[in-house]
């Protein structure tokens, strides 16, 4: 019997699925079976799967689609293991990942976990950009796992494990925008210990272009707000921070325009920062230059949703009624 459970939801990611499974079978440490839920893809990657059915302890699901929290609900339906971990399809999975989990857990045991992401050294300078304005303390990627934190912890999904306890007392995912934060809230709640297991990194694809990135992050912006609702304490002055970004930046342009260019001074100083803290942990010119526009979509798409939200459902209360939503996203 596996003592790990690994669970991967899959829509129409086969590649991604290929480079997971294979990173999977060279793990020092076999004690996992690996669960992947196809959700309604149509382009399946059974194929891909199968190829690696005499390398793992693999199982493959095809289900309709659903959406991603309701898959992973069926992978751990399917599961075996006494603790469940997620990865979503587009990481990749150092060798040592379940030798430092088992030790970490040997030595202070967790109800549940989470750990970082890193960028592969085959990711594309624009994933590796990407990357940097997702982690860095810079541009409020502390909350992730950094080593320099600016809030709770709280796991995400490309990374997270719990104990089958755990599932049994708090319930799956529920399927929703950010649910990896609804479900790590939920798992505080119910008095469950959560720890950062720094070493117990992956390497994160992330999106592969600046317009994908720059919709995701939009979407995360917005669904801090649904959070709040659910959750009315877990809105911290971190989570303002991109909102602040964008009005900020827009009021030194204007007085930049209308009273002094010096009022542009700080906006110019901070792309600096940016630029060289880029270059000098990525070794590279380029990928510091692309860490601008980067941090730039990271910070303004994220806070513009937020704002967008904020100001839709909360000042107007336009939409769904606020009491519906918790409704909704309770699944009542």
């Amino acid at each position: 019997m596996p003592y790990f459970s690994v669970i991967t939801p899959v829509y129409n990611r086969v590649d991604e699925v290929r480079d997971l499974l294979e990173s999977l079978s060279k793990q020092t440490s076999k004690n996992f079976e690996v669960i992947i839920v196809e959700d309604g893809s149509t382009i399946p990657c059974k194929t891909v799967a199968d190829d690696y059915s005499g390398k793992l302890d693999l199982k493959y699901f095809h289900k309709s689609n659903e959406g991603r929290s309701i898959a992973r609900n069926y992978g751990i339906e399917h599961s075996c293991g006494e603790y469940l971990v997620f990865f979503d399809s587009d990481c990749i999975i150092p060798p040592q990942y379940f030798e430092t989990l088992e030790t970490e857990l040997r030595n202070n045991y967790a109800d549940c976990f989470g750990g970082p992401d890193a960028a592969h050294s085959s990711f594309s300078d624009v994933q590796k950009a990407i990357n940097f304005s997702m982690t860095s303390f810079l541009t409020t990627g502390g909350i992730r796992g950094g080593k320099i934190k600016l809030d709770k912890f709280v796991p995400r999904s490309f990374n997270m494990g719990y104990s089958r306890k755990v599932w049994e007392t708090v319930g799956g995912f529920r399927e929703m925008f950010s649910e990896d934060i609804d479900m790590s809230t939920r798992i505080r709640n119910a008095g469950f210990k959560i720890r950062l297991f720094r070493d117990a990194f992956v390497y994160h694809k992330r999106r592969v272009d600046f317009s994908k990135f720059c919709r995701q992050t939009y979407v995360f912006g917005m669904s801090r707000i649904t959070l709040k609702l659910l959750y009315p304490d877990s809105l911290k002055i971190v989570h303002c921070l991109p909102a602040a970004f964008v009005l900020g930046s827009l009021a030194m342009i204007l007085l930049a325009i209308f009273w002094t260019p010096w009022a542009i001074i700080p906006l110019v100083a901070y792309f600096i920062a940016i630029f060289f803290a880029a270059t000098v942990s990525n070794r590279s010119l380029k990928i510091g230059s692309l860490a601008i526009p980067a941090s730039i979509i990271q910070l303004g798409a994220y806070g513009t949703g937020f704002l967008k939200a904020w100001v839709v459902k909360i000042l107007l209360r336009r939409g769904r009624n606020i009491d519906e939503e918790i409704k909704i996203r309770k699944g009542k």
